[in-house]
């Protein structure tokens, strides 16, 4: 089969790879779609550990199920494996695992290919009139599904009554504000710096985008609910700025450093901030479910490409010359 293999920091390869082959578990669905994640980014920087070159990565995918008794069934895939004996899978929160891996790393190569192995337990069924193009985005739609939950769960107002702002306006942040306008946030703001990304996202849904170099974004303690989708030195900083007392920060990236939190502030002014990292399986259902009734829009923040052009996508995304929130690969 074809497929990115990345291969060394800053280096990708478009090239022949062996067939996956199934399992007793585990069944091989042809892609049909998968996207380019921030992790993704991660490993080709060489920054990821947990995922050494040479390994196939990608794990936003759907397609058709190859192999198997669901064969020709068409699925998008959750890519969060966990062992169904870990004590936080018996508890209903797998995604706390320690154990935890994912479709991309090298005990499960990725789906930047035409084929990839999956456990037959980690397959949602799509219905036939849902594009695999837009049940590729089911995995980052479910990270944001999940960080909006968590930050509402922590208020101690309704959404309805609650300011929002999202820092940064790709994927996981254009799909946090489309989930707290489903949800029915009072006002909801997206700050970014990347212009293209900016109009990207101010034609997604009710959002008020805004540059964060500029004067026009929330003033300093004037917002209840703030969902940190870049997770920088600048977005942690400029959170701890904009929060309310009383009110939550969610961590949701996972950029180097540590800086930035004004500690200070979160203590005398009583802010929660907490983490957040992926989903449930419920998250990845619901997520399925709401784009496949359209609750989201009509996806035009996404951008298509032929995964021979995977290389060059990544060097568009490292250059910063994406209008997208998210490049799908089509095999």
């Amino acid at each position: 089969m074809k497929a990115l293999v990345y291969t060394a920091p800053h280096q990708i390869a478009f090239r022949d790879e062996p067939d996956p082959a199934p399992s007793n578990d585990a069944v091989v669905v042809k892609v049909e779609a998968v996207g380019i994640c921030g992790s993704d980014m991660h490993a080709y920087h060489g920054q990821d550990t947990r995922r050494p070159a040479p390994l196939i990565l990608g794990h936003e995918a759907a397609g058709t199920v190859a192999s198997g008794p669901r064969a020709g069934e068409r699925v998008a895939i959750n890519p969060l494996i966990v062992d169904p004996e870990c004590p936080y899978f018996l508890r209903g929160a797998p995604h706390l695992s320690p154990s935890r891996q994912l479709v991309s790393m090298p005990t499960w190569p990725g789906a930047f290919a035409e084929f990839v192995r999956v456990p037959v337990s980690n397959l949602v069924a799509i219905p036939e009139h849902m594009s695999t193009v837009h049940a590729a985005l089911a995995e980052p739609v479910a990270v944001s599904y999940h960080a909006v939950n968590q930050g509402a769960r922590l208020l101690t107002r309704p959404l309805s009554a609650s300011r929002c702002v999202v820092l940064g306006a790709g994927a996981i942040g254009v799909a946090a504000a489309l989930v707290l306008a489903m949800q029915g946030a009072l006002d909801i703001f997206v700050g970014e710096p990347n212009a293209l990304r900016r109009a990207t996202a101010a034609r997604s849904g009710p959002f008020i985008c805004y540059a964060p170099e500029d004067a026009s974004g929330p003033a300093e303690n004037t917002v209840d609910l703030v969902i940190d989708a870049v997770g920088a030195v600048a977005t942690r900083a400029a959170a701890s700025r904009m929060i309310a007392p009383g009110g939550v920060i969610v961590h949701a990236g996972l950029l180097p450093g540590h800086e930035g939190l004004d500690i200070r502030k979160l203590t005398l002014q009583e802010v929660i901030f907490t983490g957040t990292y992926c989903y449930t399986p419920t998250d990845f259902r619901e997520a399925v479910a709401a784009l496949a009734g359209g609750r989201l829009g009509d996806v035009s923040w996404l951008e298509e490409r032929p995964l021979s052009e995977g290389p060059r996508a990544f060097a568009d995304i490292d250059a910063n010359a994406v209008a997208a929130a998210k490049i799908i690969l089509r095999p």
